[in-house]
C-alpha cells in the first residue's frame, strides 16, 4: 500500500517544476495516448482477475492518505492497471500540462475561457492568508456574515415577525444551488441534532412546491433563494409561489424580509423581490454553481451543522486542495482517480461509469456527481472549439448499496454493457449496529469482488461474466472534515480530466438552449398560437392545449 504523505510545505513555499506545455490541442496526438492505445490492446488479452491474482497487488495498487486526524484509502487494485500502464498515463497528463494548470487553477487564471472568469472555489475554503489578495477579503468578509447569520437563526436570537423562533427551513435552487447543500445537510444533519427542519425545493412541478410548503407555519418559516442571475428559471417561480403563500397567510408584506434570504450576484434584483439588505449574501461569478456549496450557497448547510461544522467541511477540502496542488502525480489521489477514468473511457471502450455509496447518509452522492462530472465535462469540442475527436465523459448513474443489488447490479453482472463504478465505504459507522455494518462492508466487498472475478455457473443463465473494474474509496468516520475532503477529491477528479481532454470544465452552454426554447413554447401553451414551431413540437403543443 502506497502512503502519501501529506506533511507538506505551506502553499507559498510550493515550488512548481517546469511542465511539458502541449503542442497539440489534441490529446490522441501525444506520444503518450499512442503508447496508451498499444497497451489496452495488450492489456484486454488477459482477465482482470489474472491482474489480481499476484499477491502483492492490493499494496501495490492501493493509496493511503493522512488529512488531520482521519485517513482515506483509494483502492485502485480492481482496476486494470499494471505499472506501465501506470506510467504511461502518468506521462500523459505531464504531457498535457496538468502540473502547470493545476498551478494556474490555484493562482485564479482564467480556466473558463468561454466565458473569461477564473474558477477560484479553492479560496472559499482556503486559510485567509493563503487566497489570492483580489477575493481574500470578500470571501472572508462573506463568510463571517452567513454563519453568524446561521448562528443567530440556530440559536434563536433570530426570530421570525411574530417573535416565534423559526422551526423550518426551505431552501429554493437547482443544479448546483441544490445538490451539494442537500447532500451535505441529509449527509451531516444527524450528527448536529437541533430542532431546525429542512425542507428542499428545485422541481418547477407544482406538485413539488405543494409537497413542500404543506404544513409549514409562515411564523415559524425561513426561506433561502439561490441563484446566482436571480432569474433562474425554476428558481425565480418557486421563490414567487413562496412569496405569494407567505402574503397571502400573513398579510403582511413588510414581514417578508425576515422571511426569506438570497444567496445572489444580483443583489438588485433580491432587494427588488422585497428582501432586504442585511439577508442577501453574495456570490460571484468566479464561482460555478456546482462548485459553490462552500460559499454562502451552503447557508443551509451552516443552519444544519453549525458554523463549526461549517467551518470543519472548508478545513477538509482546503486539505484535500493542499494535497492536490502538491503531492506528486504519482501519489496524487484526484489525479489517481481522474487517470483510471481515462484509461477506461479513452483506451478501454467504457461508457458508463456506477457511483455505489455504501452508507445511506450519502445516498445523494450518485445525484451530485452527476452533476459534477457530467455538466463539467460532457464537452465535445476543445478549448479552442475544435472538435475532440475522442469520448470525453460517459453517462455517470448509480444508487444507494445496499439496495441497488435487489434492483440494477443484476445488468451489472449479467447484462451486456461496459461500465466501471466507485464503491464508497465508510469504515467506521456513527451507530451502535453491529451486525448492519459488518453487512453493509461485506456487501460492498463482495459486489466488486463479483463484478472482478463473476462466476461459471452451472448453465448458461447463471453465468456471472466479471471482468469489470471498480474503485473503492474507504474513509474512516463520515464528518464535515471527511465530506470536505470526499468532495473536494472529485472536483479535481473533474479538473484534471477536463485538462487532459482539453476541454472547458467550468461552462455549461448545452444547458441554456432547452431554456431558451421554452420561452415561446410557455406563451404558446397559453395562447392560439404555434407558429414557428417544427411539426413534431407544435403538434405536441396542440394536443396538450386541448387536454
Amino acid at each position: 500500500m502506497v502512503c502519501v504523505n501529506t506533511s507538506i510545505p505551506t502553499r507559498p513555499c510550493c515550488k512548481f517544476r517546469v511542465e511539458i506545455v502541449p503542442t497539440s490541442p489534441k490529446p490522441q496526438d501525444s506520444r503518450a495516448w499512442k503508447k496508451l492505445t498499444q497497451l489496452a490492446a495488450l492489456s484486454i488479452q488477459s482477465r482482470l482477475s489474472d491482474l489480481s491474482a499476484a499477491t502483492d497487488r492490493f499494496e501495490r495498487s492501493s493509496y493511503r492518505a493522512t488529512f488531520g486526524h482521519h485517513e482515506i484509502l483509494l483502492d485502485l487494485s480492481k482496476q486494470r492497471l499494471d505499472q506501465p500502464i501506470l506510467d504511461a498515463l502518468l506521462q500523459l497528463a505531464r504531457e498535457r500540462g496538468l502540473t502547470e494548470q493545476r498551478k494556474r487553477l490555484f493562482e485564479g487564471g482564467e480556466m473558463n475561457n468561454s466565458e473569461h472568469r477564473s474558477a477560484l472555489h479553492t479560496a472559499l475554503r482556503a486559510p485567509l492568508g493563503e487566497r489570492p489578495e483580489s477575493v481574500r477579503d470578500l470571501v472572508e468578509q462573506t463568510l463571517e456574515r452567513f454563519v453568524g447569520f446561521a448562528e443567530e437563526v440556530r440559536s434563536g436570537a433570530r426570530r421570525g415577525y411574530s417573535g416565534k423562533a423559526f422551526t423550518d427551513i426551505v431552501h429554493i435552487g437547482i443544479g448546483g444551488s441544490y445538490l451539494g447543500p442537500r447532500l451535505v445537510v441529509e449527509a451531516l444533519q444527524t450528527q448536529f441534532p437541533q430542532r431546525l427542519r429542512f425542507h428542499f425545493l428545485a422541481n418547477i412541478d407544482g406538485e413539488a412546491i405543494d409537497r413542500c410548503l404543506t404544513g409549514l407555519n409562515p411564523e415559524t418559516t425561513l426561506v433561502i433563494l439561490v441563484s446566482k442571475s436571480f432569474t433562474t428559471l425554476e428558481t425565480r417561480v418557486n421563490g414567487e409561489s413562496a412569496r405569494s403563500w407567505f402574503l397571502e397567510r400573513t398579510t403582511n408584506k413588510q414581514a417578508l424580509a425576515q422571511h426569506f434570504v438570497a444567496i445572489t450576484a444580483n443583489i438588485d434584483a433580491a432587494k427588488a423581490f422585497g428582501i432586504g439588505e442585511d439577508t442577501v449574501f453574495p456570490v460571484w461569478d468566479w464561482v460555478g454553481g456546482r462548485f459553490s456549496l462552500w460559499s454562502a450557497v451552503g447557508l443551509g448547510i451552516a443552519l444544519a451543522i453549525g458554523a463549526s461544522g461549517f467551518r470543519n467541511l472548508l478545513s477538509g477540502a482546503n486539505a484535500m486542495d493542499e494535497h492536490f496542488l502538491k503531492t506528486p502525480l504519482e501519489n496524487n489521489l484526484p489525479v489517481l482517480l481522474a487517470l483510471a477514468g481515462v484509461w477506461n473511457y479513452n483506451f478501454l471502450g467504457v461508457n458508463n461509469h456506477a457511483i455505489l455509496p455504501y452508507d445511506h447518509r450519502l445516498n445523494l452522492l450518485p445525484d451530485y456527481l452527476q452533476q459534477l462530472e457530467m455538466e463539467s465535462n460532457g464537452k465535445s469540442v476543445h478549448t479552442d472549439g475544435t472538435p475532440v475527436g475522442i469520448h470525453t465523459m460517459p453517462i455517470v448513474w448509480g444508487g444507494e448499496g445496499s439496495n441497488g443489488q435487489h434492483a440494477f447490479h443484476q445488468l451489472l453482472h449479467q447484462g451486456t454493457r461496459s461500465f466501471t463504478a466507485d464503491f464508497l465505504v465508510i469504515a467506521n459507522a456513527d451507530h451502535a449496529h453491529d451486525v448492519h455494518q459488518r453487512w453493509l462492508l461485506a456487501s460492498a466487498l463482495g459486489q466488486s469482488q463479483a463484478m472482478m472475478i463473476g462466476e461459471q455457473g452451472k448453465s448458461s443463465h447463471q453465468n456471472v461474466p466479471g471482468d469489470h473494474a471498480t474503485t473503492t474509496l474507504v474513509l474512516d468516520q463520515l464528518t464535515p472534515f471527511t465530506l470536505g475532503v470526499l468532495l473536494a477529491m472529485y472536483e479535481h477528479k473533474v479538473f484534471c480530466q477536463g485538462v487532459i481532454w482539453n476541454i472547458n470544465s467550468f461552462d455549461q452552454w448545452g444547458v441554456e438552449l432547452g431554456k431558451q426554447l421554452a420561452e415561446p413554447i410557455f406563451d404558446q401553451l397559453g395562447d392560439n398560437s404555434s407558429l414557428g414551431q417544427d411539426t413534431a413540437t407544435k403538434g405536441l403543443i396542440n394536443y396538450l392545449k386541448g387536454q
